[in-house]
């Protein structure tokens, strides 16, 4: 049976403009179209701001709106409208006429009566226009102090109070609300939808110490409407909305506009999932040196001599000698880019999402399997005792230890425990690297998993008792998983003193691929649908 919803939903804003971009029909536009949808605007205001603040604003006459209005639903199909900036009863009045004629099955609402300064944006009797305008919503966006004007209630302090406040209004309207808690000061923010039944469904997030936050309200009632207009469930379309303007507000400064409270990047999420999607080869010839590429000694392929001082950033865990040193600086580029990836950064500081932290451990977890393997076979290969008996030993110990922790951890939660392709492409590398080549290959091959691992563990010196992911971040800082590093190197450091130049080279390559298989086992939890929160009916 064919669905109901279109594949890429038509979604009209109307509101007022911001010619600096971060706001208004400019947010909406960009907003709508990372959602997955078509924009299309109707311009109630042209606003002279920018990132400081509004210098003018100019009123068309109601005329005008409602042309514009009729030019695109004579012509258009209307899957959504999203509401901002109205300005005016006369404005209300109209947008009103034009909703009661088209009856669009989706309407989200952003009030814009009042900024997050506290400043009134509409005189007394728009106020109480828009008021009654939200009651035609399907969900209705207002910040906390919003919320109060339309419960006509006193600005409520914490959570429980604007749920309480949210609760009662949608049960009496029949439209639903959503109270965002980013304006309170608590350091765990959160985005919750209250249904007209009472329902509620959580959106939990981390505050973002940042000035750029110009157009958030904007921005997420916008990709809201065009997530619902797919098709998306209430909390399917919040969980995503709220997790991609979470990722937008946290590289918001890098865009570098204005001097102000600067606009939060629309486009970070679509620029990164695009780069992922990408085939240029990890490890082009230009990235490798020549002298590397002939086979000749590895040490002298990444500098000058290496055994003077360790290679920047500083490993956690220290070369062995002079061919670790040498790996560790040829994959500094990659270590840092491991070190900043937005999964290991949220991982580290906490704000990591569950669902997304729960497929990666379930990932890891099937990865484990066989990871154990490439070392069961890298001990077969091996002809020393002491390294037999250590590969087959770290072998056991992720069969035993690591898979321990994983099961523990992922009792509780139902995640599809089916690898996915980064998964699968790291697993088969390895086990061709570890079966068949070269013992300085696969050594090489499996090495990254231990020694990066370390370093990310590293990362955080010492880890709250509330961090949500202690458990996970403390295994790899504990001395048990530090000794095994440490005694990997020593291995393949004995492995690469006895290797031809031929090897050596090939092992280098290896190395750098293996680690960078990791950074894309990292970021791949970042590639996935955001999970629907599950409903949780909270008595009055």
């Amino acid at each position: 049976m064919a669905s109901s919803y279109p594949s890429l939903p038509r979604v009209l804003s109307i509101a007022g403009t911001d010619p600096s971009g971060g706001a208004g029909t400019a947010a909406d536009t960009k907003s709508i179209t990372v959602a997955g949808g078509y924009s299309m605007t109707a311009v109630t205001a042209v606003v002279a701001q920018n990132t400081v603040g509004v210098r003018d604003i100019h009123f068309p006459p109601a005329t005008s709106l409602a042309a514009q209005l009729n030019a695109v639903s004579d012509d258009v199909v209307i899957d959504a409208v999203k509401t901002g900036m109205l300005g005016s009863v006369e404005t209300i009045q109209t947008v009103t006429r034009w909703i009661q004629t088209q009856s669009p099955r989706v309407l989200v609402v952003d009030p814009v009566m009042i900024a997050t300064s506290g400043d009134r944006l509409l005189d007394s009797a728009a106020e109480e226009a828009m008021v009654a305008f939200c009651q035609n919503a399907t969900v209705v966006t207002p910040n906390i102090d919003e919320l109060a004007r339309l419960t006509g209630q006193s600005r409520a302090n914490d959570q429980h109070t604007a749920l309480d406040q949210a609760r009662r209004w949608a049960a009496e309207t029949g439209s639903s609300v959503v109270v965002k808690t980013g304006h309170l000061n608590e350091r765990q923010v959160t985005n919750t939808w209250v249904f007209p039944d009472g329902e509620l469904v959580h959106v939990p997030s981390h505050r973002i110490d940042t000035t750029s936050t110009h157009g958030t309200g904007c921005s997420l009632s916008a990709a809201l409407a065009t997530r619902l207009a797919a098709g998306d469930t209430p909390g399917e379309a919040l969980g995503w909305s709220t997790a991609w303007l979470h990722e937008a507000i946290a590289h918001g400064e890098e865009l570098q506009v204005g001097n102000g409270h600067g606009p939060v990047d629309h486009g970070h999420r679509s620029r990164r999932l695009q780069a992922a999607g990408m085939a240029t080869p990890w490890l082009p010839a230009s990235a490798v040196p020549e002298k590397l590429e002939a086979g000749n000694d590895l040490v002298a392929s990444v500098g000058e001599d290496a055994s003077v001082q360790p290679a920047s950033p500083i490993a956690a865990v220290a070369p062995v000698g002079p061919w670790t040193r040498a790996l560790w600086k040829a994959g500094r580029s990659i270590t840092d880019e491991i070190s900043r990836c937005s999964f290991v950064r949220q991982l580290v500081d906490g704000s990591l999402d569950k669902y997304a932290f729960a497929f990666y451990l379930t990932q890891d977890a099937l990865y484990l399997n066989q990871y154990a393997r490439a070392l069961a076979a890298l001990a077969t290969a091996s002809t020393n005792y002491s390294a037999q008996v250590f590969w087959a030993q770290c072998s056991v110990n992720i069969l035993t230890d690591e898979a321990e922790l994983h099961r523990n951890w992922l009792s509780s939660d139902h995640v599809e425990a089916t690898p996915g392709p980064v998964t699968n492409a790291y697993t088969d590398f390895l086990l061709a690297a570890t079966l068949g080549r070269d013992r300085v290959v696969g050594a090489a091959a499996v090495l990254p998993c231990l020694w990066l691992y370390a370093q990310t563990g590293a990362s955080l010196p010492t880890v709250r008792s509330d961090h949500p992911y202690a458990a996970w971040l403390e295994t790899y800082q504990g001395e048990g998983f530090i000794a095994d590093t440490q005694a990997a190197l020593q291995q393949v450091e004995q492995e690469f003193e006895a290797a031809t130049p031929q090897a050596r080279a090939e092992a280098a390559r290896v190395y750098l691929t293996a680690c960078r298989h990791e950074l894309e086992f990292f970021n791949q939890a970042l590639r996935i649908p955001t999970a629907a929160p599950a409903p949780r009916l909270v008595s009055a």
